[in-house]
């Protein structure tokens, strides 16, 4: 019988070989959220990729074990007795390393410390709303205890019996799923869920799921200063766990929407402004965009392209400090496509009357470029003789 191929863990990551420790953990992050047992019950091919995602992260998280399998892949984990290093890597082993990086707010009886199901989403948030913090309202839905049965499943007043499948234990043995060498592990019994118990009469509500679906509007307190990526998190408006019982956490991811002026380089603000010849030569006071209106900048003679002109403490706030940035002025000389014959005649005027004398970067590498073909043209004149 022909072995199944093993997956390269960078592949079942979905990252490079060359990813950092910090992208390695994001993207565990994402594939054990969509993947994890609670979300995707009785789901054999999601617990499979749950738990290949963990010994992925678990190799790859660590530097000597990434090091072996960079140089040897499988075999360089492999000891004397020609297998994994997972042995002793059971599900509530893989559990626990979840909740490790999790912060131990996900799963429902996992070993978490609220026990319930972490929820996310997320919003999007102006620069203006950025610069000053703000109540946001957000709206979501999530699976909440039914109200009829309180979360039992059960229709009020009915009775409940032992578990068939497990006897009343609450826990089932069964193949551990990572080889056959690896034995049998003890996991939770998928008919009751660990309780032991089941539903003789189901809640005519919820049908006996114990759960129903709920709408939330919640008002969050957005901080002053947030970047992009990062999440407030409101305790207890996740899901309750199977057992009814303490809520997970609600994360709210925050993505910065895009400024029709305004581009944001982290505290500091840049806003890019045209400017005609002209106004960089002669000077010239402007009007430009920030986030409390119109700003007056005065642009000095002799201004040159690309040139940029701070504004202290025109910027976003520090989430720690509360310290503010700058806004950051950057001009750009823009050049006419048409002009009509007045203005080219001024031009030309202009052009005439140039002192090359009075602009010495340019008298500079014109030079240099007249000796340097001057030189090519002797040594050219020397080979054909």
């Amino acid at each position: 019988m022909p072995v199944a191929k093993e997956r390269d863990y960078y592949e079942v990551l979905g990252v490079s070989r060359d990813a950092s420790a910090d992208e390695i953990k994001r993207a565990y992050r994402q594939a054990a959220l969509k993947h994890h047992p609670d979300r995707n019950q009785n789901d054999q091919k999601a617990e499979a990729k749950f738990k290949e995602a963990a010994q992925a992260y678990e190799v790859l998280s660590d530097p000597d074990k990434r090091q072996r399998y960079d140089r040897f892949g499988h075999s360089g984990l492999r000891g004397a007795s020609g297998l994994h290093d997972f042995s002793g890597m059971g599900v509530e082993d893989i559990f626990s390393m979840f909740n490790d990086i999790f912060g131990g707010g996900f799963g429902s009886g996992r070993g978490g410390r609220r026990g319930g199901v972490d929820l996310q989403m997320e919003i999007e948030l102006t620069l203006e709303e950025i610069a000053t913090g703000i109540e946001k309202l957000v709206s979501f839905d999530r699976r909440d205890l039914c109200d009829r049965c309180s979360g039992t499943g059960a229709e009020p007043g009915s009775e409940k019996r032992n578990c068939p499948t497990c006897g009343g234990y609450g826990q089932v043995e069964q193949a551990s799923g990572l080889g056959a060498f690896f034995g049998r592990i003890v996991t939770t019994c998928p008919s009751c869920r660990g309780k032991g118990t089941v539903v003789v009469s189901h809640c005519k509500k919820c049908r006996g799921a114990g759960r129903e679906v709920k709408h939330r509007d919640l008002s969050v307190r957005i901080p002053a200063g947030i970047n992009e990526g990062q999440a407030v998190r409101v305790a207890g408006e996740g899901e309750p766990s199977e057992n009814g019982g303490a809520q997970g956490d609600l994360h709210i991811y925050v993505r910065v929407a895009q400024h029709p002026f305004l581009e944001r380089h982290g505290q500091d603000l840049l806003c890019r402004v045209p400017l005609s010849f002209p106004q960089a030569a002669l000077g010239a006071k402007l009007e430009v965009p920030s986030l409390n209106g119109r700003i007056e900048v005065k642009i000095p003679s002799g201004t040159q392209h690309g040139q940029m002109f701070r504004l202290a403490g025109k910027g976003l706030p520090s989430l720690r400090s509360g310290r503010r940035g700058d806004e950051i002025v950057q001009v750009w000389i823009e050049v006419p496509k048409k002009l009509n014959k007045r203005q080219q005649g001024l031009l030309r005027e202009y052009a005439q009357s140039e002192d090359n004398s009075v602009l010495p970067e340019s008298k500079g590498f014109f030079e240099k470029v007249a000796a340097f073909f001057s030189g090519t043209d002797q040594q050219a004149g020397r080979k054909d003789k």
